[in-house]
């Protein structure tokens, strides 16, 4: 295989392995993040404090179970059980939706808060416990989508990693082979945070009602947190490894040292003149 052909393999390798970055590092949060039931009400739970937050709860449960409701929730939001009713709230809401995605079905989730208010010492007689969380419509196309991230969400990340090592194994010049696959995974982090800052100015837009887009933005962005990280690492991580491939090409080789004598070239093999 001829150089020019090991560079043009090697540089179709690292595009596609660099490509997947952005799509795969979504999947797998999907995949073992948003799908564990542990890890999505630890994220969740610090918005517990947060007054769009408990404004929004309190004006939900009154829509679903009736207007009486409203003073009970909003009095239990400002008290410190409002962080146990609210943990066990997420709960009980993930585990409904994880299960119904799971063990298919045609039918809305919906979730008894009758459990979850008995936790707190303010009770209250509720007209309606049952809650709706999820439509039937939106239970099929959530169920579609999760069944390609939870295959995505192994198999792309996996896939960019065996990419670019075999890009940087077949590549004629490794170091260079490496410093592309350094910037480009720092490109797919820096795509990849955009794609997460546009997505929220997206979701917030779509707000039918204004006075929810800050509790749900919060929320967004508790959910997101793990995304943004990954993705500043991926730029920390790419242009790191970068920078000293550069370095190690520029200062690395050995150089002759100073005042050294040229090299003396062999009498034998300089050409001899014509005499006249």
């Amino acid at each position: 295989m001829t150089s020019r052909v090991r560079a043009a393999l090697s540089a179709a390798l690292i595009a596609l392995a660099c490509l997947l970055v952005p799509f795969g590092a979504p999947a797998a949060w999907v995949a073992y993040g948003l799908a564990d039931t542990d890890r999505y009400v630890t994220a969740l739970a610090p918005l517990a404090a947060d007054p769009a937050v408990q404004d929004s709860v309190a004006d939900a449960v009154a829509g679903e179970v009736g207007e009486p409701a409203r003073p009970f929730v909003r009095t239990l939001t400002r008290t410190h059980a409002f962080g146990t009713a609210w943990d066990a709230g997420n709960r009980a809401v993930h585990r409904a939706v994880l299960r119904a995605v799971r063990e298919g079905g045609h039918h809305e989730v919906t979730v008894d808060i009758a459990p979850i208010a008995a936790r707190v010492e303010h009770r209250a007689a509720l007209p309606r416990t049952e809650v709706a969380v999820l439509p039937a419509p939106a239970l099929d196309r959530l169920r579609k989508g999760y069944d390609v991230l939870e295959v995505a969400g192994f198999w792309l990340p996996v896939t960019a990693a065996t990419l670019a090592v075999a890009g940087i194994a077949v590549a004629a010049c490794r170091r260079r082979a490496l410093t592309a696959t350094a910037l480009g995974t720092a490109l797919g982090g820096a795509l990849l945070g955009l794609a997460v800052a546009v997505g929220r100015r997206l979701t917030l837009t779509d707000l039918a009602d204004p006075v929810r887009r800050p509790a749900a933005g919060a929320v967004y962005d508790a959910l997101t947190g793990t995304l943004r990280t990954v993705s500043w690492l991926l730029v920390a991580i790419g242009l790191t490894v970068a920078v000293s491939c550069w370095l190690t090409g520029r200062y690395g080789s050995p150089r002759a040292p100073r005042g050294s004598a040229a090299p003396v070239a062999d009498p034998a093999q300089q050409p001899t003149r014509a005499r006249a």
